[in-house]
């Protein structure tokens, strides 16, 4: 099958929250980057028009946990950015993040098969592959 292009999605309608959102994504990439403490972090970036509204929008995937689970996390103060990305991201891998209230902020989480929804697009693709084959414990 044939990977997908960002650009491809144009005009999606999709459910969160019991909202109807319209996304079409103008752009992005994905790239390794290291971390303060070392760790080698997956930056995701992906500049989308949700409902009329254009952001660029950043999700960061690290290793958490005892069994390396590949976690994305995105931090968001206002309510209508972090509704904002979530059809994004729904619009893009099919499924709804997770989304917390920690503190004055909002955290988005994405999970493996969020990644996996994400490397169905050319641009990302292949970043993720490098990121996941070199994070993976052996």
């Amino acid at each position: 099958m044939d990977s997908l292009r960002l650009t491809d999605i144009k005009g999606a309608e999709v459910f969160v929250g019991g909202k109807r959102y319209v996304v079409s994504v103008l752009g992005g990439g994905a790239q390794p980057e290291r971390s303060w403490s070392g760790r080698t972090l997956l930056r995701i970036k992906i500049t989308a028009e949700v409902d009329g509204v254009r952001g660029d929008y950043t999700i960061t995937f690290g290793r958490r946990g005892r069994d390396n689970a590949a976690v994305g996390r995105a931090y968001i103060r206002e309510e209508a950015d972090a509704e904002r990305l979530s059809a994004l991201i729904k619009a893009l891998t099919g499924k709804e993040p997770r989304v917390y209230r920690v503190g004055n902020k909002i955290m988005i989480e994405c999970g493996r098969e969020h990644l996996e929804g994400f490397m169905r697009y050319t641009e990302l693709a292949d970043a993720i592959a490098r990121w996941l084959e070199g994070t993976s414990r052996q």
